[in-house]
C-alpha cells in the first residue's frame, strides 16, 4: 500500500521545528528505510505516518492501515504472557478469546516465536521481545508496517535474526534506523534526514557509499564499507 507525504511539517510545542517540507512516497511492497543522526526527525516522521501525531502542515495520504513497532518494545508488552500481548489488539476488535489466541499463535509463528507464547514478556531477551512486539503488530494485519530502530541494542545473533525476519515479511515497510548495514541488507530505497529536512532519497546502497556526504549529515559509512586496516 502507498504512503504519500507532500510538504509535511511538524513543530513541537508550537515553537520547535522537527520536520520541514517533507515530500516523498513509499510504494506498494517497498521497503523504505529512514536514516539520520540523532534528532534528525526519524521517529517523529514514523509517528506522523502512524497517525500518532498530527502534521502541522502539508498533506499526508496513507492507503490502508498502519501498524508500528516502537523503539522501546517494553511499551508494547504489558500483559502477563506473550500470547496475551499479541492477542490484545484483536480482542479489542471483538473476536472471541479462543479465536484471539489462535490469531496470536499464528502471528508468533510468523516470527518464529510460538515457543514464547506462555512466557512472561519481562523475562524475555531483547531479541525475543522484538519478535513478540512484531507479532503484536502483525496480528492486526497492517497494510503498512512501521518499525523504529528494530535492531537497536540487540546482540549480533539477534540482529541477524530480526533482519532475516523482516526480509521475509511481505508488504510495505518503513523502517527508521541508525543501522546503515541493515539498510544495505534490506532496503529498496533510503531516505536520509538532516535537521528535520530530507537530504536525499535514493536507491540502496546509493549514497550510503559516499562517506563525505554521509559525514556532512552526521553519519558515517556502513561498517561493511569502511576501509580495513592491516
Amino acid at each position: 500500500m502507498r504512503v504519500v507525504l507532500n510538504q509535511v511539517s511538524f513543530v513541537y510545542d508550537k515553537t520547535v521545528p522537527a520536520l520541514t517540507d517533507i515530500s516523498f512516497s513509499a510504494e506498494d511492497g517497498e521497503t523504505l528505510c529512514i536514516a539520520g543522526a540523532n534528532g534528525s526527525g526519524k521517529s517523529t516522521l514514523l509517528e506522523l505516518i502512524a497517525s500518532a501525531v498530527r502534521p502541522g502542515g502539508g498533506e499526508l495520504y496513507i492507503e490502508g492501515s498502519t501498524g508500528m513497532v516502537f523503539q522501546d518494545v517494553d511499551n508494547q508488552l504489558f500483559m502477563p504472557t506473550v500470547w496475551e500481548d499479541v492477542a490484545f489488539g484483536v480482542l479489542k476488535r471483538g473476536i472471541t478469546a479462543p479465536a484471539a489466541r489462535e490469531a496470536a499463535l499464528a502471528a508468533l509463528r510468523l516470527v518464529d516465536a510460538e515457543a514464547l507464547a506462555d512466557r512472561a514478556p519481562w523475562k524475555l531477551s531483547g531479541g525475543e521481545k522484538q519478535r513478540a512486539a512484531l507479532a503484536s503488530v502483525l496480528v492486526m494485519k497492517p497494510d503498512v508496517l512501521l518499525l523504529d530502530e528494530p535492531t537497536a541494542s540487540l546482540d549480533p545473533a539477534s540482529r541477524r535474526a530480526i533482519i532475516a525476519l523482516l526480509k521475509n515479511i511481505s508488504g510495505t515497510k518503513i523502517i527508521a534506523t541508525h543501522d546503515l548495514d541493515m539498510i544495505l541488507d534490506i532496503a529498496d530505497r533510503v531516505l536520509l534526514l538532516y535537521r528535520g529536512k530530507i537530504a536525499a532519497v535514493c536507491p540502496a546502497p546509493g549514497l550510503l557509499r559516499d562517506g563525505d556526504f554521509l559525514r556532512s549529515i552526521g553519519l558515517d559509512l556502513p561498517l561493511t564499507l569502511q576501509p580495513r586496516n592491516g
